[in-house]
């Protein structure tokens, strides 16, 4: 398992924005995921701004859980065959069995969460550019989830305040407008309530 903070602003776009953003990564080739979300029933994890997902890519895929702490996220990740990731999706709850997911496992549990009680929720398919600039890691994505589609910029930095002001100048040198972003999870999970209403 691997862990790392994940300190990171986004913005919403609108598809002219998107449209004119992609220009700047013409030379990067889009890489397709596709974050299958796990929680209760009841969103237990969410409660507790918890994420948990399985993101599958065209030939391998990983497992994420998310903490939050008082600036970004802690993330804990391990590394999935596509075979192993599509064997978790098909369960009807997450098991411990196979080994390296002791350590979310134990992570989960800590926080009394349930294990028998998760599940898939839903999934979310990004289409992905992404480049290295000076500012930080940038990424430019196209979302499509519960037959709703939208757009996003971020940038992933390793300084909060040196990376909130690189994000808006970059926002600003571009014309593109800031529209506060929540993050994948909690877009699907409204969008989610909003159609079982």
């Amino acid at each position: 398992m691997t862990t790392n903070l994940e300190i990171e602003f986004k913005s919403l776009l609108s598809m002219a924005e998107y449209d004119q953003l992609k220009r700047l990564f013409t030379h990067v080739n889009p890489v397709r995921q596709t974050n299958h979300y796990l929680d209760s029933p009841d969103f237990k994890l969410r409660k507790k701004k918890l994420a948990l997902r399985i993101r599958t890519f065209d030939h391998d895929a990983e497992m994420t859980l998310k903490v939050p702490q008082e600036v970004g996220n802690i993330e804990y990740n391990i590394d999935l065959s596509l075979e192993e990731a599509q064997q978790l999706l098909g369960e009807k709850s997450i098991t411990c069995g196979h080994t390296d997911l002791s350590e979310i496992c134990e992570l989960l549990e800590a926080r009394d969460i349930q294990l028998d009680e998760i599940t898939l929720i839903g999934s979310l398919t990004t289409i992905r550019y992404e480049q290295k600039l000076a500012i930080g890691l940038c990424a430019l994505d196209k979302n499509d989830y519960l037959g709703h589609t939208d757009y996003e910029l971020e940038l992933e930095v390793e300084d909060n305040l040196q990376g909130k002001k690189d994000f808006f100048e970059f926002l600003e040198k571009n014309n593109i407008e800031y529209r506060f972003s929540k993050s994948k999870v909690v877009r699907f999970l409204d969008c989610l309530r909003h159609l079982k209403r």
